[in-house]
C-alpha cells in the first residue's frame, strides 16, 4: 500500500516548509506544526473514516513518542518532535514509522557530516557508543546528555524521511 497522493503532497510540503524555516532560523514554528497535525488527522477522518483517523493518530503518536526522549534530554528541539508528529499524522501508520526511521538515519548522516566538518567526529562517535552501551545496560537513572553541543536543522532529515516513506510501499 502506498501513501495516497492527497496525504503525501501535504506531508512533503510541510516538511519542505519546515526545513526552509529550520535552516534559516533553527526553529520550527507552532503555527506550522499544529495546524498541519490537525489537518492531517481531519483529512484521514474525511477520506478514510474511523480506520483512517486511527491510522493517522497512531502515526502521529509513534513519531512523537520515539523522538520525545531526545527532546527531554535536550538533544533536539520541541519543534522537531512536533514536526515529526504532524508528518506522522499525514503519512499515517505504517508509513509514519518508515518516515521516522528514515529521518533518524538521515539525521545520523547529517550529524556525522556536521561533526566531521567541525572536527568533533571522534567525540561524537564515542558519545554515541557510550549512549548505546548505557541504553542496553538496563540503567534506571538518566545519564548526563552525551553531546558535542553542535546543532543542525533536523527538519532536513524529516524531509528526507517523508520522501522515502512517500516512495515506498508499506
Amino acid at each position: 500500500m502506498n501513501v495516497p497522493l492527497w496525504a503525501a503532497i501535504p506531508a512533503l510540503l510541510l516538511a519542505a516548509l519546515a526545513a526552509r524555516t529550520d535552516v534559516r532560523t533553527r526553529k520550527i514554528p507552532n503555527r506550522l506544526t499544529f495546524p498541519a497535525l490537525l489537518l492531517g488527522l481531519a483529512a484521514h477522518l474525511a477520506f478514510g473514516g474511523r480506520d483512517g483517523f486511527l491510522a493517522a493518530l497512531a502515526g502521529m503518536a509513534v513519531a512523537a513518542a520515539v523522538l520525545m526522549p531526545g527532546w527531554l534530554m535536550r538533544w533536539m528541539g520541541a519543534g522537531d518532535v512536533k514536526l515529526m508528529a504532524a508528518a506522522g499524522a499525514w503519512l499515517a501508520f505504517p508509513h509514519a514509522v518508515i518516515a521516522l526511521l528514515a529521518s533518524l538515519v538521515a539525521g545520523g548522516a547529517i550529524a556525522a557530516v556536521v561533526a566531521w566538518r567541525r572536527g568533533v567526529l571522534g567525540t561524537a562517535l564515542r558519545n554515541t557508543a557510550w549512549l548505546a552501551s548505557w541504553s542496553f545496560s538496563g540503567a534506571t537513572t538518566a545519564p548526563a546528555p552525551a553531546t558535542t553541543g553542535i546543532r543542525f536543522p533536523f527538519a532536513l532529515a524529516v524531509l528526507a524521511g517523508c520522501v522515502v516513506a512517500s516512495c515506498l510501499k508499506a
